[in-house]
């Protein structure tokens, strides 16, 4: 995972640490930090970054606040620690204001799927024109039944209408967010219903069909 910088568009501070500034971020239905990219001096950055793992009565954070151009604060939980990952770069090394760094601070559920539990974040760029493959490709990674490309728009929509893949709300930047919780059970019966209900079809060739078969 690479990074580059975000966007061009105007800058929110964080209010608990002025000297950094955000150009993107995605966070979850609860306000919990999904995705962050960060613009600040390596030092400020090391001492976010340590904050973020000391407790409360230390000057921990467990939360930070993001405050516009007009004064708007947008309040983000940062839960636990130990699921987000970070990567850095120095984009720029001689300017008015010394080197500066970005860091991207995401959940790792954005890289990799927790397939143990079916559960994974999708990050895209905003009306991007190929969100339903992209969001296709992470549901076939993702869950552990044979899925069957032919049967795509049918299990994104009993994904949407079951709550079990949502769009998350936006904060700032040029992402969008989704969230994937498959319920297992739930979707192998909504799809064997409709596989004896000659809805979908498991005539393809391949293993992927093969299992298909066994598990309507």
């Amino acid at each position: 995972m690479s990074v580059s910088p975000i966007s061009p568009k105007p800058l929110f501070r964080l209010d608990e640490c002025p000297e950094l500034l955000a150009d993107a971020c995605v966070a979850d239905e609860g306000g919990e930090l999904v995705f962050l990219s960060l613009w600040a001096r390596d030092t400020a950055v090391q001492e976010f970054l340590a904050r973020l793992t000391l407790a409360h009565d230390q000057e921990g954070l467990d939360e930070f606040h993001l405050v516009n151009e007009s004064g708007a604060a947008f309040q983000i939980g940062v839960g636990n620690t130990e699921r987000l990952e970070k990567r850095l770069t120095r984009a720029y090394r001689r300017t008015l204001f010394g080197s500066l760094t970005n860091v991207w601070l995401f959940d790792r559920r954005c890289l990799r799927p927790d397939q143990a539990n079916a559960r994974a974040f999708s990050l895209l760029p905003r009306d991007s024109a190929h969100r339903i493959d992209r969001l296709w490709a992470l549901t076939k990674e993702t869950c552990p039944l044979p899925l069957l490309d032919p049967w795509r728009d049918t299990v994104l929509d009993i994904l949407q209408a079951r709550g079990m893949l949502t769009r998350l709300p936006p904060v700032l930047g040029p992402l969008e967010g989704y969230r994937l919780r498959i319920d297992v059970p739930a979707l192998t019966l909504a799809l064997g219903n409709l596989i004896r209900q000659d809805a979908l079809s498991v005539d393809a060739p391949g293993p992927m069909a093969s299992e298909a078969r066994q598990a309507a």
